[in-house]
């Protein structure tokens, strides 16, 4: 997968070629999301998470670095992440979807209940986060104004961003859940939404080793590690739970996506 490539590169680069690293990995993100969105629920159905997700992510930054609300006082480096609108590069932007859907659809797998998903969906955006802001900060790609008032490990990233990050998924996933009532009805099996599952495990794990073993980030991947497994563990049990099962009946189970 050219996403898991681009990754895996991401530790082995530096200056301006991690710079454009970083911007081929959010576009293949995003890119994988809105392919598989597309592919299970419609071209439709994409377009419209695109249009919430980094709509509304869009929307968030601009706030952010303008007021410091919600996520506190922050501003992005100039220049090193491609055109930028209000001081946020579009990336950005699309980083939120591509980081968001994999959270989205394994929050789908664990529960049907929409309150539970929303808030599954919100605590994965917090866990995906634990991983993404101290690596990016870790390269100036984002500086804080308040450096002392974070978590033990990570004090230059403060309260403020985590809570800031569940607000905004909150309000992400009630909107989702909203459209999602207007996508066509699909229930696919266990091997449809193999894709986004592959990119949910690689980014808490690969994420966790890479903070640990090549970024020099240990807290980072600690907090990460656990932030997204919250879904991870449970993710894990109900896949080798499912497999069982299918091995035992010989029948694919449906899932919601």
């Amino acid at each position: 997968m050219l996403l898991v490539l681009a990754q895996i590169a991401y530790p082995l680069t530096s200056g301006v070629g991690r710079d454009q690293v970083t911007v081929v990995v959010v576009l293949l993100s995003a890119a994988t999301a809105l392919v598989h969105a597309g592919m299970t629920r419609g071209p439709r159905y994409a377009a419209g998470f695109l249009v919430i997700v980094s709509g509304s992510g869009l929307v968030a930054e601009i706030i952010g670095t303008a007021t410091g609300f919600p996520f506190g006082c922050y501003d992005y480096a100039d220049g090193r992440l491609g055109p930028a609108v209000a001081g946020v590069p579009l990336v950005v932007a699309l980083a939120w979807t591509g980081g968001l859907y994999p959270v989205w659809v394994v929050a789908g797998f664990l529960t049907r209940r929409a309150v539970g998903r929303i808030g599954l969906t919100a605590v994965g955006a917090v866990g995906w986060d634990l991983f993404l802001d101290p690596q990016m900060v870790a390269d100036g790609q984002w500086s804080w104004c308040d450096v002392d008032s974070g978590l033990p490990g990570l004090a230059g990233i403060p309260y403020t961003n985590y809570l800031g990050w569940f607000a905004v998924a909150l309000l992400m996933a009630l909107a989702l859940t909203g459209w999602e009532r207007t996508a066509r009805d699909v229930r696919p099996s266990r091997s449809t939404i193999a894709v986004p599952v592959v990119v949910f495990l690689w980014t808490w794990l690969g994420s966790a080793l890479a903070h640990v073993v090549f970024l020099g980030l240990p807290a980072s991947a600690c907090y990460g590690g656990i932030g997204l497994g919250i879904l991870g563990v449970p993710l894990v049990v109900r896949l080798r739970r499912s497999r069982g099962r299918h091995n035992g009946d010989g029948s694919a189970r449906r899932v919601a996506i």
